[in-house]
């Protein structure tokens, strides 16, 4: 089975009404990509080292993306305020490296990486969902 796109799992998830239909998907697309995002929009406990907004990139051809989200999202640990990784890192060269990511993938993607760090809620998404789906992902 081909793995879809990041958004794609999320759009699926915004066309399903009752909420064991928005679980099955969540859970039928079980990936660390997905399930960062989730983790990275909703969950309190996590907060960002990058400036909120606007993101200023270039984005990529839709169907010609170098990368994937599904291999990228290993690069959040950079961004997490907090993290020992991006503690290393000049702010400079941590905002180089988060548009490097989001030129890099899927335009759709990149938008749902720059609303994660903005903390914009996902359409269709609840936490109840989320819960459902991935008990113990996210944080009270």
């Amino acid at each position: 089975m081909k793995k879809q796109f990041v958004f794609e799992v999320f759009e699926e998830v915004a066309k399903k009404r009752p909420t064991v239909d928005k679980v099955k998907v969540l859970r039928e697309n079980d990936h660390w990509a997905v399930k960062d995002i989730i983790r990275g929009t909703y969950d309190d406990n996590i907060q960002w080292s990058l400036p909120k907004g606007q993101v200023p990139y270039t984005a990529s051809e839709e169907y010609n993306a170098p990368s994937n989200l599904l291999t990228q999202n290993e690069k959040f640990k950079y961004f997490a305020a907090g993290s020992k990784w991006g503690a290393k890192m000049t702010k400079s060269k941590k905002e180089t490296l988060f548009i490097g990511l989001l030129e890099g993938i899927h335009p759709k993607d990149a938008e749902l990486v720059v609303n994660m760090i903005n903390k914009e809620k996902i359409e269709g998404l609840t936490k109840n969902v989320i819960k459902e789906a991935f008990p113990n992902l996210i944080s009270e």
